[in-house]
Parts: structure tokens; sequence; C-alpha cells
């Protein structure tokens, strides 16, 4: 870590050596406004940290890891296009993307970026118009009533998560489907429920040569042919890309093709023609409320106090566990089946940002980065590993998340939710002891010798910490607001870590693996150089 933060480091290790010995419900019982204390709202939402393993000493500490930090410098330094993507020599802007176009300029080597940003966005809105209106005709002359977008990563589970996230929005005659697996069976099982004649394809590639996303193209492509025929092409695909030469080569017209720029990273890039699917899911009025929920999310950040500041609240909790706590893992439980994809989409932002091994100068870091992430919504989460979570012996610190109001207002259905969300982050606090259990089975009527036999596995630790965050309902503007509160959350950890959260080299390192393996499995070149196993498996793979 850099020197800077050394000692503030030290000091919180001393905090956490306190904390380690003490239990949740004994920090509830000695404070009974905890609850006021440790917990923070915004607009109409809520904050509730306060069954974390912290405590407001604790908490003034790590609010003094962020000005140790330089976090605010670094807000500055990102807000001003300083090329803090250091690492591939750019600027991470993607807040340009939902900055509004009466709200200044936002410059990149003092060039002003959103004439072409806001140029894009109203492109969008065209065509949306278009496909919506029924004015888009396939080469038959009817109406498009199914998009498939194709791409991976960023560029499939921002526009996916959102579609589901926002279903309760979705437009009544226009099917949304997503495909990114190169495994063909992803693709396939999409087209079989579709006609070449009325459905669309959306190619998202900034290159144009992400080989997982051609290949499903060229695969679409070829049935689109086989249906229609050659000059169908123009009329079914569109791109968003920058490789112009490439997008008229698949024969998508350029016209046709919508743009977005090196310094939006894919995981980042939502906010940009990358949200074209979801435009057509839900409708461009929509698209527009979601980048008006994280543009005041992202003034939220820049300009809140830490004790008030949700992102940095929240960032400053998992340096907290993972680094003075131990914890190596966050489970994220939205309480709300639409946000079902949620934990997928953070793990690209989380996990692919901050799971790195050196600092900005290249040296290896001392500490842990990123938590490995996963989850699942409620309630289907507590029938599957809430059981680890209750009873098992690892630190598992939980994030729930739920809304005041349903998006689908089925009687009986919402409270029941709740009752289940606010009594698992209960019971994970609170545990239950040998006692408890002892006296509730003997009230029960059980004879003494099954009570002695049985409590030890009626009976819980505890003390596993949790935060849950309310919100009044899931929109599209708070869906906006949500997104980028776990982007600046990423930020602010990499500030922290000093890591870059920008580039992913293991994830390029993979790719460059596969390109060179790939003529070995086809059978072009020798498999030369190769250890024993990964030889092994090419030749048992084509013992077919």
């Amino acid at each position: 870590m850099r020197p800077a933060t050394a000692a503030a480091w030290e000091t919180l290790n001393r905090a956490a050596e306190a904390v380690r010995s003490s239990h949740l419900r004994d920090m509830f019982a000695a404070d009974p406004q905890r609850f006021a204390h440790l917990s923070v709202g915004w607009n109409d939402w809520l904050l509730d940290y306060s069954k974390q393993r912290v405590t407001t000493a604790s908490m003034e500490l790590l609010h003094g890891l962020w000005q140790t930090a330089d976090v605010p410098g670094w807000i500055a330094r990102m807000r001003a296009g300083e090329a803090i993507n250091h690492s591939e020599g750019r600027a991470a802007l993607h807040i340009a993307l939902r900055h509004p176009a009466n709200k200044g300029a936002i410059l990149l080597a003092g060039h002003d970026v959103m004439p072409a940003v806001h140029g894009e966005l109203d492109k969008m809105q065209r065509f949306a118009a278009q496909v919506h209106g029924r004015h888009w005709r396939g080469a038959t002359g009817e109406p498009i009533s199914d998009i498939v977008n194709i791409g991976i990563g960023g560029s499939d589970l921002g526009p996916r998560m959102a579609t589901q996230a926002l279903s309760a929005f979705r437009h009544a005659e226009l099917r949304v489907h997503y495909v990114a697996n190169l495994d063909g069976a992803d693709l396939a099982t999409v087209l079989a429920a579709l006609q070449p004649r009325t459905t669309l394809f959306i190619i998202a590639s900034k290159t144009f040569t992400t080989q997982e996303t051609m290949q499903n193209a060229a695969s679409a492509r070829n049935w689109l042919v086989q249906g229609l025929g050659e000059a169908a092409v123009a009329r079914h695909f569109v791109a968003v890309s920058t490789n112009l030469a490439e997008v008229a080569r698949f024969g998508i017209d350029p016209a046709n093709a919508f743009a977005f720029w090196d310094w939006v990273g894919g995981r980042y890039s939502l906010w940009s023609t990358i949200g074209l699917p979801l435009v057509l899911a839900v409708g461009f009025e929509n698209f527009r409320l979601l980048l008006a929920g994280a543009h005041a999310m992202d003034e939220h950040f820049f300009s809140a106090p830490i004790a008030e500041n949700l992102p940095g609240v929240l960032a400053l909790l998992e340096v907290w566990n993972t680094n003075f706590l131990g914890a190596g893992t966050r489970a994220l439980l939205p309480y709300s089946q639409s946000l079902a994809l949620l934990p997928r989409y953070l793990q690209q932002l989380e996990m692919e940002s901050n799971g790195k091994q050196v600092d900005r100068q290249g040296v290896p870091l001392a500490c842990a980065t990123s938590p490995i992430l996963w989850g699942e919504a409620g309630t289907n989460g507590q029938h599957a590993f809430y059981q680890l979570i209750h009873q098992g012996r690892r630190l598992v610190p939980c994030e729930f998340i739920v809304c005041k109001n349903p998006d689908f207002a089925l009687p009986g259905h919402h409270e029941k939710l709740l009752a289940n969300c606010f009594a698992q982050s209960e019971a994970l606090m609170r545990g239950r002891t040998l006692a408890e259990t002892s006296a509730e089975l003997a009230a029960s009527g059980m004879p003494s010798d099954q009570v002695a036999s049985l409590a030890p596995y009626r009976s819980f630790p505890g003390n596993q910490p949790s935060t849950t965050l309310l919100l009044p309902r899931l929109d599209p503007f708070n869906l906006g607001a949500l997104l980028a509160l776990y982007e600046h959350k990423v930020f602010v950890e990499s500030v922290i870590w000093d890591i870059n959260p920008f580039d992913q080299w293991g994830v390029e390192y993979g790719k460059q693996l596969a390109s060179r393996l790939l003529p070995v499995i086809e059978g072009k070149t020798a498999a030369d150089g190769l250890d024993s196993s990964t030889t092994g498996l090419i030749a048992a793979s084509r013992g077919r």
C-alpha cells in the first residue's frame, strides 16, 4: 500500500482487533440508537449498515482513510478527463454518457465530448421511434417483432440485466433477446422461436472483431440469408461499433452503426449506444430516466461528505470486511426477481475491475482486493445457500436490496417478501444461542434428553454482517442511480487499494491463448510447445 495510507491501515487493524471479539447483538444492546447512528439516506433511499460489524469509532477511522487515500483528488482527476486508466493510456469518462446537455462541457484533451454523446443519443431516439412506430420494415415489408442483441461481457450483461430489471416498463409489441455465449446452444435456442422476416439483430462490438460476438453474428447472418437472401442483411442488422469498415463488409449500412468511444470501458457502457436494445425494450424516455438517475447519483457522489456518501460508505465497508475482518466473499441478495441478473452484472463490474495483483506502480499488492461476489434473488436463495451463511464457519458479509413498493403489485406478495428480507438480516445478526434454543424446545414440550440432543443443531452463531439498501421502487430512475452507486463504489475501492480498475489484462490473456489453440484444435497446426495436459485435452476432444 502507499506510504500515505500505511499509518491509517495500522490504526484500523487495531480497531478491528476490538471488533472481532464483539457480537452484533451486544453492539445493539449497548447502543439503542445504533440504527440512527449507522444509517444514511439519499432522496427517498435508505442505507442501513447498523448490522455491519463496525462502531461509530471505526467508521470515523474509515472516513479518515477516504481523505488519506485522496479519494476526492482522484474523483477530480476522473472528472477532468485525465488518463486514469494509465495502463491503456485512456480516460474513464462514463459519467459523460449521462451528463445532461444543459449542464456544461466535459472535456477530454481540451475537447468537449458532450456534442458527440448527445448526437448518438439523438440517433438512438430516432431509430427507436422508427422501430416502435413500425416504420422500420424488414426485407419482406413486415414490421419488426423481435430484437436479438449479440454481444458479450459489457455489451451483453448491462442491457440484458436492465431489460429484465425494467420488465414492468417493456414495450408491449416488441420482444428483446440476448445472445452472448460462444456455445451454439445460446444462439440456436433463441433463433428456434423466431422468424427471419420479423427479426432485427444488433451486433454490439466496438472493434467488430470480438471472437464470440462475431461467430454468433456470422451464424445469425447465415440463418437470415438462408431464409431471406443476401440482400436482406441491411434491413435486419444494425451495429454498435466504431469499425465502420468491418461493419460495411458484414453487409450493414454504416449509417445504421452507432458509435461509442475508447474512454468508455465495456462494463461501464450501458449508458452509451450499448444500451440500444434497452431503448428498444422500454422506450427512449425510460432510458432517459435511467440516465437521469445515474447522473443524480454522480452528483451525490461528487458532492456529499463521506459520512453521507452512499458509494463511499459501501466502499469503506467493503475494505473493512475484506482487509480488516478477513472476509473473502460478499453475497449480493436482491429481494426482487426483476433484479435477478444484478449479481451477474456486478460480478463483472466489481471483480473484473478490482481483481488485480499489482498497484498503479506495478508493485505486487500487500493486501487483498476485490472479494468474490455471488448471489441470487430472494427468496430463492433462502432455499439454496443461506444455510451456509447461517451455520457455516465462514464470514460472509451480505448485501440486501429491497424496494418499499413492488413493480408488479400482486396482492399478498410484497409484504411477505419484505418480511423475509428483514427477517434474514435479523437472523444473520442475532443468531440463536444454545440456551435460547434449549428453552424454546423445552417450552414446546420436548423431553429434556431430546432437547439436549437437538439444540446444537438448531442454534446459530449469528454475528454475520449485512447491509440493507431500501429503495422506494424499481423504476428507470432508481435503477440508474443504483448502477451508478456501484460504479462509484468500485472506483473508491480502487483508489484505496491503489489499483487501476479500468483495465482487464487477465481477460485479454485468456483470449490470446484461445486464439493460439484454435488452429491446433482445428487440425491446422501441430500441438508444439504445449504442456502435456493441454495437448492431451486437445487430442481427447478430437477423438470423437
